[in-house]
């Protein structure tokens, strides 16, 4: 692919809405603008967001709030004759899709008049966010049906974790599925001094054990496995952060509150500066994501750049890049196995260090490394697309 590549990338959100798929999008259209130029990002706009600070073109179009799932937004983009006509005007030569919604099928429409090719990439466990706000499983099951429908006329299917190929098919997807990484944007080589400063900006002790929990505020997410296992070991001297924003935050500090627990732990708010995040991450001993929520969750991955160690739920599709003790930690799905093991890795701040390193060296990945694969992709799917269109 060449330079002014015209590529389209798909999504519901994007920066300032914070999620690791908004986050995949952003270092795609880095990474894929930096080697190949000519880069369209194509999403929902956020009132009040200046979406020129970016080097790559983002087409934004008319949106409304998500009920329930506040800061998310949707729309119908060829409602807006402000992004039907940037749409005609710029010719694509192929789509990639980051969710099967209102945009992914604005993506799909564009394929199909642009006669090209159209990646589709299977990112969260849809089933989870509907039959939240939905409680007909009848409906439910149709939303999914739609769903799978998507990503039957997309042209190559991706997942981000190879166990997370087994929750499309237990969606009832049967073509083939390729599995593409998710990078980070973290890895680097960090001087031993650089934990000690953040640690100390930060206003932590040396020797105070830190917990660290990234991402939406949101029940599914298992928060409230994490505060009752935060109750069991309030003898244990710690600080625990969570960053992020969602529905569920009110709650969480009530809950915190109501468990005596606000000495230790700190809600810190949602975090878009990514030097602001490092800190946090450098600063932290052991972060703590018990989903069983998540397919790839990309907070794992950028705690381990920072040599911070996950600890999570034996079995799940998120925990499946882990080995317990060697690059991270794995319990069972019970409140007193969780507070045990945090009791007995804070008496052992030698095994977390060690499994920390181990992280930052098996499960992360540039997203720079991670994108010249997806070129690679790209430019194989296109050469096929075109021959068969020849034929």
């Amino acid at each position: 692919m060449k330079k002014d590549a015209n590529i389209g990338l798909f999504n519901d959100c994007f920066p300032p809405v914070m999620d690791g798929v908004s986050v995949c999008v952003q270092n795609y259209a880095y990474w894929l603008q930096k080697k190949v130029g000519g880069v369209s990002v194509i999403t929902p706009n956020v009132p009040g967001t200046d979406y020129s600070v970016y080097d790559y073109k983002v087409i934004d179009y008319m949106s409304v709030p998500v009920p329930f799932r506040p800061p998310y937004v949707t729309g119908v983009a060829e409602l807006d004759p402000f992004f039907v006509s940037d749409i005609l005007k710029t010719r694509f030569k192929i789509v990639h899709a980051h969710c099967p919604f209102a945009t992914g099928l604005a993506a799909l429409r564009v394929a199909n008049v642009q006669h090209i090719p159209i990646v589709g990439t299977f990112h969260s466990k849809y089933r989870d966010d509907f039959s939240r706000v939905i409680k007909s499983k009848r409906h439910v099951n149709t939303i999914i049906k739609n769903i799978i429908a998507f990503y039957e006329k997309c042209d190559e299917v991706w997942v981000p974790q190879e166990s997370v190929k087994e929750v499309i098919r237990e969606y009832g997807f049967k073509g083939n599925v390729e599995v593409v990484d998710n990078g980070c944007d973290l890895v680097a080589d960090y001087p031993e001094e650089y934990f000690a400063d953040a640690r100390k900006k930060l206003g932590i002790a040396p020797e105070e054990f830190v917990m660290l929990f990234v991402g939406q505020h949101i029940w599914e997410k298992n928060i409230r496995f994490i505060l009752d296992g935060l109750d069991k070991v309030k003898d244990v001297p710690f600080k625990m952060y969570f960053v992020g924003n969602g529905y569920a935050a009110n709650e969480i500090r009530h809950i915190i509150s109501e468990n005596g627990l606000e000495d230790k732990v700190t809600m810190v708010g949602s975090i878009t500066d990514r030097q602001t995040m490092k800190l946090y991450y450098a600063a932290a001993d052991l972060f703590l994501f018990p989903s069983l929520y998540d397919n790839a969750p990309l907070v794992v991955r950028e705690a381990a750049a920072l040599h911070t160690p996950s600890l999570m739920i034996e079995g799940t599709t998120a925990s499946s890049i882990l080995t317990d003790g060697r690059n991270g930690f794995l319990v069972e799905n019970s409140v007193d196995d969780f507070a045990g093991r945090i009791r007995q890795l804070a008496a052992d701040p030698q095994l977390v260090r060690s499994a920390g390193i181990g992280a930052s060296g098996s499960i992360v990945r540039s997203w720079e490394d991670v994108v010249g694969e997806v070129l690679d992709r790209y430019n194989s799917l296109i050469r096929r697309k075109s021959e068969i269109r020849s034929m």
